[in-house]
């Protein structure tokens, strides 16, 4: 069931309507808790709190890892005055979701729940809060299986047996030295396939990729793709194995840096809450302040045009392609920063490929200037032949759009893909050099190459 009907929402809140329980307990048995998760996202707030009641505790736990967080602290708010079930759910929680959930609750309920923490799970979560934020320390989990070299397979399996149930995942296990030093990791087909006198070191091959806990979160993001695992071991700087990240946790951090540079590039702050729900003050603020830099830097836009206003004034038809220009500049501008940012992000390109870049796009640049420009004569010369609107001068006049088309696509499309290195270079995110940004540069700039070009084509003729 990927997504809730109508009806099924509509039967579920006629349940609750109606204080029938049982039904209600039976319309949702076997329901998975991603599906739960759904459906609870759907309900009123109050209604939440009533299903999720019904639920047993450990699907219900199950189910609250599933629910975004503006859901969950609704939950949380709705249950605090049942404390022996909220310190069941707190307690239950994976310590890589509860400290996902802490970031995000206010310091006053963070604290509270904190307090409700058994002293092993609260020493455990501390710890993990204790890492920077961005880091790969946040969003790992102690719940892991390891085992030492020198066991043979009945003893790892009877471990795996006697440990396996709280751990986050089981497809591959972990070979440590007796000082918790990490020294591999093993699928768990490798396990089950091999043969029973054989012992964990035999397995070995000492190929393994790991994760240090203060590393950034977004770096995970390109090894998990790069080595196609399910889970990662996570080490301190001296190598100890002290936890492990999954894919799960991987992927919501990946969408989480796509939705922040897609409106990085749309020229807006990051909002850190659903759009519908973000207040209307801060959705003002957020957008405000871009669109105010952007307009501070537009009016260098209008300083430009000031300056050639003699050339205007002689020759007032080079006015008419002033949007044909700038727009095409900061089009082409707008195409390369979007293309380098989304390399960049995927790992497909590094700041040590440059000048390979600058090459491809100075070529692409010159390429798409010229076939902006054939086009951009070729609809100055039809005009001419069946309006006659650009004068005895309409054929030098086409010469100049057409190769000012080609030195702005160029200068656009070099700049946007330049921007983003530089921005990176300086320790800057690349998506902020968004489209608007790179729009506004090349249009002051764009305006600078037409009226340059244009002095030198129509001297001694319009100018």
């Amino acid at each position: 069931m990927t997504a809730l009907e109508p009806q099924q929402i509509s039967t579920i809140h006629d349940f609750i309507q109606r204080n029938e329980a049982k039904e209600l307990r039976r319309f949702v048995a076997g329901w998975t808790p991603p599906e739960l998760a759904n459906l609870l996202e759907e309900l009123p707030p109050e209604e939440d709190a009533i299903l999720f009641r019904l639920l047993p505790r450990k699907l219900a736990t199950e189910t609250f890892e599933f629910l975004d967080t503006e859901t969950q602290q609704d939950l949380i708010s709705t249950l605090a005055q049942e404390q022996e079930r909220l310190v069941a759910l707190i307690n239950g929680l994976s310590p890589d979701d509860r400290t996902a959930l802490l970031e995000e609750t206010p310091g006053p309920v963070a604290q509270q729940l904190l307090n409700l923490l058994s002293p092993k799970e609260r020493k455990i979560t501390d710890t993990l809060l204790g890492y920077p934020e961005e880091s790969i320390g946040r969003l790992m989990t102690p719940d892991y299986v390891a085992v030492r070299p020198e066991w043979a397979m009945p003893q790892v399996l009877e471990h795996i047996r006697r440990v396996g149930h709280d751990s986050e995942t089981l497809n591959s296990l972990y070979v440590v030295d007796q000082r918790s030093h990490l020294l591999d990791d093993l699928r768990i087909r490798e396990i089950l396939l091999a043969k029973p006198d054989a012992l964990v070191g035999d397995l070995m091959d000492h190929r393994f990729v790991a994760l240090t806990a203060t590393d950034d979160q977004e770096s995970a993001v390109h090894i998990f793709r790069d080595v196609g695992r399910v889970a990662l071991p996570v080490t301190d700087s001296q190598g100890v194995l002290i936890g492990i990240v999954t894919v799960d946790d991987v992927l919501d951090v990946a969408a989480e840096e796509a939705g922040e540079d897609v409106q990085k590039i749309g020229g807006a702050e990051v909002l850190e809450t659903p759009y519908l729900t973000t207040p209307f003050t801060t959705l003002v603020n957020k957008r405000a302040r871009w669109l105010v830099v952007l307009f501070l830097s537009e009016m260098l836009t209008a300083t430009a045009m000031s300056y050639f206003q003699d050339e205007i004034a002689r020759a007032v038809i080079l006015a008419l392609f002033v949007p044909l220009i700038i727009s095409s500049g900061g089009n082409s501008g707008s195409q390369a920063a979007t293309l380098i940012i989304r390399a960049l992000a995927l790992g497909e390109v590094t700041l040590g490929d440059w000048w390979q870049i600058m090459r491809r796009e100075l070529v692409s640049g010159l390429s798409l200037g010229m076939i902006l420009g054939v086009i951009g004569f070729a609809r100055i010369v039809i005009w001419q032949q069946l309006f006659g609107l650009y004068g005895e001068h309409w054929m030098l006049i086409a010469l100049t759009v057409a190769l000012s088309l080609v030195g702005v696509v160029m200068w656009g499309t070099l700049s946007g893909s330049m921007l983003p290195l530089l921005l990176k270079k300086l320790g800057a995110d690349p998506a902020a050099s968004s489209a608007p940004f790179v729009a506004t540069l090349v249009d002051v700039t764009g305006l600078i190459i037409y009226f340059s070009v244009a002095g030198l084509v129509l001297r001694g003729a319009l100018l």
